[in-house]
């Protein structure tokens, strides 16, 4: 698994179309490896999948995802739903307020943490106890990350005395997974 621009987006509003489709390239040949695409600009992902897979369907092992930290950035999730594919994960991290109701249907994962580094701003239970019974319902396999603080680990992860560990290996391509084996 390969996550790309893990500390950046791709979808970056500076970020010129050629380069990604370079990225977009490479993540093609290279189809023996699953890519998590993760990005906070939604619209722009969804408005160049859509162009570039002329409304049909994005390779299995290209992962679509996006971050949504509060209610305030819920509107993300629908611009994934709107992705043709059936690997989207949504990461709630950092968690930063509480989500609410949320529609899941169509979401393959869901990735929940708290902040970390100086200054982190805490994460409550309740708020990712909520996400995991919404994953729940949806049928979502569900992580849970970490509790933030000032060092990723600093607070565990343990979420209702549990680990939750959730991965979605549904969505796996099957020769990825063979190779595993």
């Amino acid at each position: 698994m390969i996550f790309v621009n893990s500390m950046s987006d791709l979808f970056n509003k500076d970020i010129p179309r050629e380069f990604i489709d370079r990225v977009f390239d490479a993540m093609e040949a290279a189809d023996w490896h699953v890519y998590q695409v993760l990005t906070k600009r939604s619209s722009l992902m969804r408005n160049y999948v859509r162009r570039r897979y002329d409304s049909g369907r994005v390779p299995s092992h290209i992962w679509l995802g996006v971050s949504v930290e509060d209610a305030a950035h819920k509107g993300r999730i629908e611009h994934l739903r709107q992705i043709n594919s059936d690997a989207r994960f949504i990461s709630f991290e950092p968690l930063l307020g509480p989500i609410g109701e949320v529609d899941l249907t169509g979401v393959a994962w869901a990735i929940v943490g708290g902040e970390s580094g100086p200054g982190a701003r805490p994460m409550e239970a309740a708020w990712a106890t909520e996400l995991r019974v919404a994953c729940e319902r949806y049928d979502v396999a569900f992580f849970f990350k970490q509790w933030g603080g000032a060092r990723p680990k600093s607070g565990g992860r343990l979420l209702e005395g549990e680990e939750w560990n959730g991965f979605p290996w549904e969505i796996v391509p099957k020769a990825i997974i063979a190779e595993l084996q």
